[in-house]
């Protein structure tokens, strides 16, 4: 395009600005509305029992519900340094990045510009030299297509953002239900030595009644056994104690071993106040990966309309200002400033169907994003209903499982008194020795899965992410 040479003001400037304001009028992107929850107005179970006035678990960050400030020094350093967090984040700042990358389309870029061209004649060579500030191939966003794109980089951004909470507040579930695994753990292995303790006890009372004609082999292989499964459930508790360690160190994310929990019990362990389960309709507002989903749908909209702009004319700008001279030397001179400005418009003819395809590409991947958003809002809904069944029965099966170790305790000593008076044989102390063992072991887990169970609704009902949170970039436009 040929450099016009003029003294006066910028024809090309005028232009571009008044490009710029009438750029961005329409928009071809469906409107987002959020689709009708699929799932019940209220949960299965009834929940009658929940205190009045209870806590709302996203408005209750970590510190006020995790009450035993053991578990503080865990928790933040989960926050400062696990590597999924950690990722969840960056990802944030990748979208941010990538958003403004489509912001940036919006505006002209402008560029400092150099060359020089030489052309052969007949009998001439003809030399041209320019320098300057060009804007090349800008857009005029009529149709909203680059307005679109940006949107939909936008919609990214903030979900991502959701993401991010969605790792934390599972994240710091995971810290709280792997410490209280490890203090189930420490509690059972010191009911498994002990047991052990006392049954090597009767194994050697056993066999000195064996050596002495008292008592049959039988019974002795009997003791023998007894022994030697309390053995095995010790090496399995051992094992199973340092796998829990070390998937908590892993969570924790430090390279030092996590301090084990001293002089705790299960029964110590207390945590926050009760929590109000509200509606099931509360969860698209409380629950990060409801949102998020959201977001995505409101991208695969702003997708839509992006891809709807390609069937309409396409309208770019490139301009060149600054000096131009068939001279080098006289390139700067006064008198030498030009200017260039080239509209160009297309239009869309054949395209052999791409631009349909890339419609309902773009319509399917809507339709896909409603069908992701309701799996997740479907999933909310079954994980709270599944928690809400948990606190309403395992505090009754903890009631009744202690109910049985005490009367298998009871059983055992009344079972005990007559094997010593010869009314009961040595196989029915046995029996009660297995029972009382195996009863004590489910109080135990029972009561971890109750305080387990109190995390995850916790976690489930879109707590944890309020408080402790790490630095997360903001969405800007």
């Amino acid at each position: 395009m040929k450099m016009h040479r003029t003294p006066r003001s910028t024809p090309a400037a005028v232009v571009l600005a008044a490009a710029l304001a009438a750029s961005g009028c329409t928009s071809l992107a469906p409107t987002t509305t959020r689709p009708a929850p699929p799932v019940p107005a209220a949960y299965p179970m009834a929940i009658e029992n929940t205190p009045a006035g209870g806590a709302v678990a996203a408005e209750t960050d970590w510190h006020a519900f995790f009450t035993d400030t053991r578990l503080h020094p865990l928790i933040q350093a989960a926050l400062e340094n696990n590597r999924d967090l950690r990722i969840a984040v960056l990802n944030i700042e990748q979208a941010r990045a990538q958003a403004q990358v489509r912001r940036a389309d919006e505006l002209p870029t402008v560029n400092a510009a150099a060359g020089a061209s030489r052309q052969t004649t007949t009998d001439t060579i003809k030399s041209t030299y320019q320098a300057g500030v060009a804007v090349t191939s800008y857009e005029l966003d009529f149709f909203g297509r680059v307005k679109n794109l940006s949107d939909a980089a936008l919609s990214q951004v903030l979900a991502t953002e959701e993401a991010r909470k969605t790792v934390q507040i599972g994240l710091v579930a995971a810290v709280a239900n792997g410490w209280l695994a490890i203090v189930a753990d420490d509690e059972l292995l010191a009911l498994t030595r002990e047991t052990l303790r006392t049954r090597e006890e009767s194994l050697k009372l056993t066999k000195l009644k064996f050596d002495n004609g008292v008592v049959s082999g039988i019974d002795l292989q009997q003791a023998q056994s007894l022994v030697e499964a309390a053995r095995v459930t010790l090496a399995q508790l051992q094992r199973q104690r340092a796998t829990d360690t070390n998937a908590l160190a892993q969570i924790v994310g430090r390279s030092e071993p996590v301090p084990p929990p001293t002089d705790t019990s299960l029964a110590a362990v207390t945590l926050g106040p009760e929590l109000a389960a509200g509606l099931p309709s509360d969860l698209l507002e409380r629950r990060p990966d409801v949102r998020q989903a959201e977001r995505l749908l409101a991208a695969a909209n702003a997708n839509i309309g992006a891809t709807r702009a390609a069937f309409f004319p396409r309208i770019t700008l490139t301009g060149t200002a600054g000096s131009a001279s068939s001279e080098l030397s006289a390139l700067f001179k006064s008198g030498s400033f030009g200017w260039t400005f080239a509209p160009q418009l297309v239009l869309p003819i054949f395209d052999a169907g791409r631009n349909q395809a890339n419609l309902e590409a773009a319509q399917a991947a809507r339709d896909i994003t409603v069908a992701q958003y309701e799996r997740a809002v479907q999933a909310a809904f079954r994980e709270v209903a599944d928690a809400l069944a948990g606190r309403d029965t395992w505090g009754e099966q903890l009631r009744a499982q202690q109910a049985q170790a005490e009367a298998e305790a009871a059983r055992g000593a009344l079972v005990d008194l007559r094997y010593r008076n010869g009314a009961a044989s040595y196989l029915d102390v046995l029996d009660a020795q297995r029972s009382l063992f195996a009863a004590q072991q489910a109080v135990l887990q029972t009561r971890l899965a109750r305080l387990q169970n109190r995390v995850t609704l916790y976690k489930v009902l879109g707590g944890g992410w309020t408080e402790g949170t790490p630095a997360a970039p903001q969405a800007r436009r």
